[in-house]
């Protein structure tokens, strides 16, 4: 995955720290990501998110907020409405890249200020919150005693997340202000409500306030047991998955033509977990995999071994091949289904070497009303698929290294 940093100028005037992931491939939309309340950019779920996303061909912009991370400017003097404000701030930098962000991502506290940002960046067409509260002064339940500190003094400091941060009166003022009812209302974007039934921050019964107050189209999926940072690899990943699924039926995200020689466009494999063997594996927009190994030698058993997609690539070609010559030949074929086992033998078995030969075992399973000449006809023709022909002769590889 490709990353620009650079910095922006935010409502306060002060320079916004931001990171645009790049997909590798086609750029086919682009996402504008509002992390959660005090957090920053560079939070796990969001960079799991951004990553995954960049991966099937979304950018996504991450910022720092003012005075979070490594932007300029005091957190103390912000409001929700000035994070809203550099909300806007960065759809517009987008923009002037040509990249206006068709998909608005917030999460947490985020998710609010993404709303209520949403009328103000025409170009988007569809807004996902994740574990958002429909009332912004919500965040105030963490601060505990500090409240009547902050009301007094004017400021005081509030442990979130074991660290202190500091709150200014202005902010307990805007966020008792601010009302997401009409920005609900008056969205005129797609919506997914993404929230976690056991988030014990962002109580669930937020999830359904937003999505009441929305008008269609709007969609709720559950995160099931995730927490309400989405620390879990896995409950990200789930969360990117659901996006870039549901967000292809409201944003144009056709691909360009394919290169000249590969009809199907490339296929890119791209390690996703450097520390074991997670891989992802992308052929255009349209199909997402993963492949990885076994717990047992070293993975984390999420997707199939590089040997099981080479037999599935074997099975499909086999079934759709029978099924083809059914097909012409007007055959009652009612069914089929291909089972393939994987082993490297001894080649001593067959010739008395002492080097092993892969071997897939090939199990045909064919349903209709067809005789046995049929049927071992049938068997025949199993073995003209082109993935048959190509496994059995001496296909050649060639290998460069890019940009050499």
């Amino acid at each position: 995955m490709a990353t620009e940093r650079f910095t922006f100028t935010g409502h306060s005037g002060e320079e916004l720290a931001a990171r645009l992931d790049l997909p590798t491939g086609p750029h086919l939309a682009t996402a504008l990501f509002a992390h959660c309340f005090t957090c920053s950019k560079d939070i796990p779920a969001a960079r799991r998110i951004a990553g995954r996303l960049a991966n099937m061909g979304i950018a996504v912009l991450r910022f720092d907020f003012t005075g979070l991370g490594h932007s300029g400017g005091e957190f103390e003097n912000t409001t929700f409405s000035s994070n809203v404000e550099d909300l806007v701030l960065a759809a517009r930098e987008l923009k002037r890249r040509d990249m206006g962000p068709e998909l608005l991502i917030g999460h947490s506290l985020g998710g609010a200020a993404i709303i209520a940002a949403a009328g103000n960046i025409p170009q988007a067409s569809a807004v996902v919150t994740i574990g958002a509260p429909f009332d912004p002064e919500h965040v105030t339940h963490n601060f505990g005693g500090a409240l009547t500190e902050i009301k007094q003094q004017g400021m005081a400091e509030v442990q979130l997340g074991g660290r202190g941060i500091k709150i200014g009166a202005g902010f307990l003022e805007d966020v008792a202000a601010s009302r997401l009812e009409a920005a609900l209302r008056d969205l005129r974007k797609s919506l997914l409500v993404l929230h976690a039934p056991m988030d014990r921050v962002v109580g669930v019964e937020n999830a359904t306030q937003i999505f009441t107050h929305a008008k269609h189209p709007k969609s709720f999926i559950t995160l099931c047991d995730a927490d309400h940072l989405i620390t879990r690899e896995q409950d990200a990943e789930y969360a990117a998955d659901v996006i870039a699924a549901w967000s292809s039926k409201y944003l144009d995200l056709r691909p360009p033509a394919p290169p000249i020689g590969a009809p199907e466009g490339v296929l890119r494999v791209r390690e996703a977990d450097p520390e074991g063997f997670l891989q992802d594996i992308n052929l255009g927009h349209k199909f997402h995999m993963q492949a990885d190994e076994p717990v047992a030698y070293g993975g984390t058993d999420k997707g199939m071994t590089p040997y099981g997609f080479l037999s599935a690539g074997l099975g499909a070609c086999t079934s759709m091949t029978i099924r083809m010559y059914a097909r012409r030949k007007k055959w009652k074929l009612d069914s089929i289904w291909v089972d393939v086992k994987h082993d490297a033998m001894h080649a001593q078995d067959a010739d008395g070497g002492h080097s092993k030969i892969d071997t897939f075992l090939r199990e045909i399973h064919i349903e209709g009303d067809l005789d046995e000449a049929q049927r071992q006809r049938l068997l025949e023709i199993a073995d003209r698929c082109p993935v048959h022909k190509t496994l059995e002769s001496s296909a050649k590889i060639k290998t460069v290294l890019a940009g050499s």
